[in-house]
Formats: structure tokens, C-alpha cells, sequence
């Protein structure tokens, strides 16, 4: 998966988790919506992700040229393999009903990012109403890993980058979509906040066992998000 960083080279950079940009766009299209319709409802949604497993930065070396035979600069893409999300949304009932549904039967294909990058579905865990905001959420839901990950990596901390509530220390983020539209796509602001949390599988857990005690599966390129949705409280 690809999440674009914004760049003035050549060089195409991705971010470490998901952006918000990024996650509404992938539920725009689900919905069957257009480049041209509104998105002010998405842009509302109370937005937070944690990191599953890390995953690893891979480049791609890509050259091109136009239809008239001209070549075009080098680039270099970097994209996140081998990574994994938990995505928290928060909202009204009626929307986050239509997300789950669409995104259970998206209308347009669904990508991670970058049209090279499908996601794999299912993609959403559907709503919740057991947890008091995104925050809490992102702080008990159970660890979302692969299996391979849980067993090289016992029961880590994981990092979250949610919305920032006001006086928090936070940096910005140019990943608040105003407008996909192909003749002027705008972006605003976001203020993000960092921190990390215990695991939560490590409050009630058992330990993990492999059955091979020789090591583990091969590692596949692909990575993945999944969605779950609760009700403004």
C-alpha cells in the first residue's frame, strides 16, 4: 500500500500508517461516489488508526513515456508491504450503516492507496457500540495481526495517530480532502496526535505458540486495513 506523503521530486514517499485522505477516498468509492460529488459528510467522520504490524518500506523503480514516444523523469515509489491497520470511524448512525454496508459490497474496487495496491476484503469489522469514542477503541480492540507477526513479535506496543483534541501536542498533516475533483483536488490541515498503547491481547492472554518451532511462513507483499465503525455516544 501506498499513503502519499506530498513531494516536490521525483520521489514518491509513503507514510507509515493511513492517511485520512486516503480512507476517505477508499469510502467514496465504495459508495459509488464521483470524483465531483461531496464528501463533507466523510471529512466529519472522528478519525483514528493503529498500526498492527509495522511492515516494511519496498521501492519501485518506474520509468515512462507519453504516447508520442517522449520519456518522462525516473521516479521512485515507495510503498508499505507487509503492514497491517485497525481504522476506528465515528459518526452518526445512518452513515456509518451505509459505510459498513458498502464497504462490505463496494461498488467501485477498492484500493490501498494506489490502484496497485486492492484491498483485501473483508475489510470491515463491522459497528460497535461497546466503546466510549475512537480513542477507547483503538486502545481495547483485540490485536489485529497475522499470525507469522504475533509469533516474531510477543505482544508489542502499538502506535496510534488519531484526530488531536484541542491543547494536545500534535504536528499537521495536509490530509483533510476538500475536494477529489480531477480539475483542482484541495486538502486541508489536520491536526494528528501520537501516542502508543499496551497491547491489548496482553491484559487476557495466553502464550502464543508456534507450530513450527524452526520459524516462520514466508512473508507475503501484502498488506491490509480493516474498518470498524461505533456510534457517536
Amino acid at each position: 500500500m501506498q499513503y502519499y506523503r506530498k513531494s516536490k521530486t521525483l520521489v514518491n514517499d509513503t507514510r507509515r500508517e493511513p492517511t485520512k485522505s486516503g480512507v476517505i477516498g477508499l469510502l467514496a468509492s465504495a459508495q459509488g461516489r464521483s470524483r465531483e460529488d461531496e464528501i463533507e459528510d466523510l471529512v466529519e467522520l472522528e478519525f483514528g488508526v493503529r498500526v498492527e504490524q509495522r511492515g516494511r518500506i519496498i521501492r519501485d523503480f518506474q520509468t515512462e513515456k507519453t504516447e508520442k514516444g517522449k520519456s518522462m523523469p525516473l521516479t521512485n515509489r515507495y510503498y508499505l508491504a507487509d503492514a497491517a491497520f485497525l481504522v476506528a470511524l465515528s459518526g452518526n448512525d445512518e452513515l456509518l450503516i451505509s459505510l459498513d454496508s458498502a464497504l462490505r459490497s463496494p461498488k467501485w474496487p477498492l484500493f490501498l492507496g494506489r490502484r496497485s495496491c486492492p484491498a483485501t476484503l473483508p475489510i470491515t469489522l463491522g459497528i460497535h457500540d461497546e466503546y466510549e469514542d475512537v480513542r477507547d477503541a483503538l486502545c481495547r480492540e483485540s490485536w489485529h495481526a497475522a499470525s507469522w507477526y504475533k509469533r516474531r513479535y510477543h505482544l508489542p506496543d502499538l502506535d496510534v495517530a488519531c484526530d488531536a483534541h484541542e491543547g494536545e501536542i500534535s504536528q499537521n498533516q495536509a490530509d483533510t480532502p476538500l475536494s477529489f475533483s480531477m480539475k483542482q483536488r484541495r486538502y486541508a490541515n489536520r491536526a494528528v496526535h501520537h501516542f502508543r498503547v499496551p497491547n491489548p491481547d496482553s491484559v487476557h492472554s495466553e502464550e502464543v505458540k508456534s507450530s513450527d518451532s524452526m520459524g516462520f511462513p514466508d512473508v507475503t507483499e501484502e498488506s491490509s486495513v480493516d474498518f470498524m465503525f461505533f456510534e457517536e455516544m
